[in-house]
């Protein structure tokens, strides 16, 4: 563990009696209770040190957050690997060392922070008072700071940094994750999520600069110092604005009899959601009194993601019902994810899948450009992307149209930074996503978001209503013209790491050493891509096109029955991932047959690659 001068003083009698034995397990003991001014995180070290708890104390204090698909993510808690005050501190220092190093600009351009709702009382942690102490670091620092008065989406933050022409951005969130958990979201001056080499350069300088600098802790800076600014009601009024770009039919908006339920989860959608459909000329959405405000314990919900389907979504349904409305829009804790559930005749509701979704988006998207663009627009010049996880529908939708499709690595901050590198370089980028609800229609902000997924879903619902079509017959019509993509997401979770690595080093080391699965039970496989590694069979070269991912697993497999199944790690919780879809062309129109098929062929990948009884994997739960 890096540092900048010595910790302060802590009486060393105090320190030789509390020794543990272990010299390095000593040196953070020390430097933590040194330097965390949270009496409560303190307490929480002390407590462990007293009672001998010294593997936990190993846990907590010698290793160092990471960046993962979305930023820094973790419990908090006391420790160095948690999310907590001193943490937020260090991190921010890193990140002021290494963006005076990249701008000569950085104390004319500023800061971005915002913050969601979570919080938690046993260790007196909450998003704004770290978002607070985010800013601390910079003002103490004289960097301008745009910082939000109250609690924003996700999306606000990189809009803002565009807008404001910030040099980065924080946004305090852990999104969807469990109750206990938060995050620190850091976003680079283009907008999009940092990627590599930032995010390396930037932990290498937290290594450097963990003790605390004087100013750091002074969290009051925010609401005394010149140079912090409140961004909320510009970001907010420009926000809305910018969406009406991706409004196509408000007259049928004003018109329709078509009402809509909105739950934000506990979150922070709520005011954001009901001013984006204003924008759009709606009637404000009805929304789910007991999940309307902010509540770091999401009381109501098992967990706070709305991905899980009409478990999480009971509350939202319900109401729909009594109010007849026939659709349901969720946004996740930070707005920055959309679940959509629609009545069906029968009465039932369908919740549709991230990637059901999108092909709803892709499809609407493009239709409105291609109805709205001018006589000399070239469709060569259009693009959407998609995570390598995601559905392969936005492919077979750009063969037929003629527009371009391009994949990413999983995680959105992969996205953002193309799509910046396609709208530089003149090209026009209609829509982006992720199988994991995660949503970008237009490119006003770039990451995935909520709030105007939710609002373009209900434009749609109101167009197709008006041609008497619902979202669910308006899906099948879609599959019919491009061909059926039946997909299956789901995952296991796995609290060892050690197991982890050795369900994927057995797949690199199949029969053989250094040879992967060429037969998955009875299906056979063509070809193999390995992110982790670079390998792929199916290049002349046998290098993945990809960019290489040591830090996490991922492996594809191509079945030659035209299914492509993906097992990878997550990037913020202790879970192994599946995809697996069945992409038919457009004749292949037997949906059963296919579902079946693709059933049959996940269990033999869970049964063969998998195997959860040996390794002691525990089933997601229904």
């Amino acid at each position: 563990m890096g540092e900048c001068g010595a910790p302060g003083d802590v009486n060393s009698n105090v320190l030789i009696a509390r020794s543990t034995g272990d010299a390095q397990l000593d040196k953070a003991v020390w430097q933590w209770l040194s330097w965390d001014k949270n009496q409560k995180t303190k307490e929480q070290i002390e407590n462990l040190l007293q009672n001998g708890k010294h593997k936990e104390l190993r846990d907590r204090l010698c290793c160092r957050l990471t960046f993962g698909t979305a930023g820094l993510r973790s419990a908090m808690g006391a420790g160095f690997c948690y999310i907590n005050d001193l943490t937020v501190i260090q991190s921010t220092q890193g990140i002021y060392k290494y963006l005076e190093r990249c701008f000569s600009d950085f104390k004319q351009r500023g800061f971005v922070v915002g913050y969601d709702t979570r919080g938690q009382v046993t260790s007196n942690c909450s998003s704004k008072k770290l978002a607070k102490l985010t800013a601390a670091v910079l003002l103490a620092k004289d960097v301008p700071v745009y910082f939000f008065s109250t609690y924003v989406p996700t999306p606000f933050v990189p809009y803002a940094v565009q807008q404001l022409k910030a040099v980065a951005g924080v946004m305090i969130t852990a999104s969807h994750n469990r109750k206990e958990d938060n995050g620190y979201k850091v976003y680079w001056e283009n907008g999009a999520q940092i990627t590599a080499p930032h995010d390396k350069e930037i932990i290498k300088c937290i290594e450097e600069c963990v003790e605390p600098w004087n100013g750091s802790w002074n969290e009051n800076l925010v609401d005394t110092s010149p140079l912090r600014q409140d961004p909320l009601k510009k970001i907010c009024d420009c926000y809305m604005e910018d969406l009406k770009k991706i409004c196509y039919h408000r007259e049928l908006n004003e018109q329709t009899n078509l009402k809509f339920v909105h739950t934000s989860f506990h979150g922070v959608g709520h005011d954001y959601v009901q001013a984006a459909f204003k924008a759009f000329g709606f009637q404000p959405p009805i929304p789910v009194p007991e999940q309307k405000d902010p509540d770091p314990d999401f009381s109501t919900v098992k967990c706070p993601n709305p991905e899980e389907g009409e478990s999480v979504l009971e509350l939202s349904l319900r109401l729909a019902e009594k109010e007849n409305a026939k659709v349901v829009v969720a946004t996740d804790p930070d707005a920055d994810r959309l679940a959509v559930a629609e009545q069906q005749d029968n009465g039932r509701w369908k919740v549709f899948t991230g990637n059901e979704l999108a092909a709803l988006f892709g499809w609407w998207m493009f239709s409105c450009w291609k109805e709205n663009c001018s006589e000399d627009a070239d469709v060569k010049n259009v693009y959407m992307l998609a995570t390598t996880v995601s559905s392969k529908i936005l492919r077979a939708i750009a063969l037929k149209e003629g527009f371009h499709f391009e994949e990413t690595l999983p995680g959105f901050k992969w996205i953002g930074s193309r799509v910046k590198d396609l709208l530089d370089n003149g090209k026009e980028v209609l829509f982006a996503f992720e199988e994991s609800i995660g949503f970008m229609c237009g490119t006003s902000v770039l990451d995935k978001d909520g709030v105007s997924a939710a609002v373009v879903i209900a434009e749609m619902a109101t167009y197709l209503e008006h041609k008497n079509l619902t979202l669910a017959q308006k899906l099948i019509e879609i599959y019919e013209t491009y061909g059926y993509h039946i997909s299956k997401t789901s995952y296991f979770l796995c609290y060892d790491p050690p197991t982890i690595k050795r369900i994927f080093e057995k797949l690199r080391n199949f029969d053989t050493p250094q040879c992967y699965p060429s037969f998955c039970g009875i299906y056979n496989i063509l070809h193999v891509r390995d992110i982790t590694t670079g390998y792929d069979s199916s290049q002349p070269n046998k290098k993945s096109v990809l960019p290489v991912s040591k830090s996490s697993q991922m492996i594809t497999f191509t079945f030659q029955n035209g299914c492509v199944a993906t097992l990878r790690t997550s990037g913020t919780e202790p879970k192994i991932k599946y995809y697996a879809e069945m992409c038919a062309l457009p004749e292949q129109s037997d949906r059963t047959v296919l579902e079946e098929e693709l059933q049959q062929l996940i269990e033999a990948l869970i049964a063969n690659f998998l195997e959860p009884d040996k390794n002691g994997l525990i089933w997601r739960s229904a």
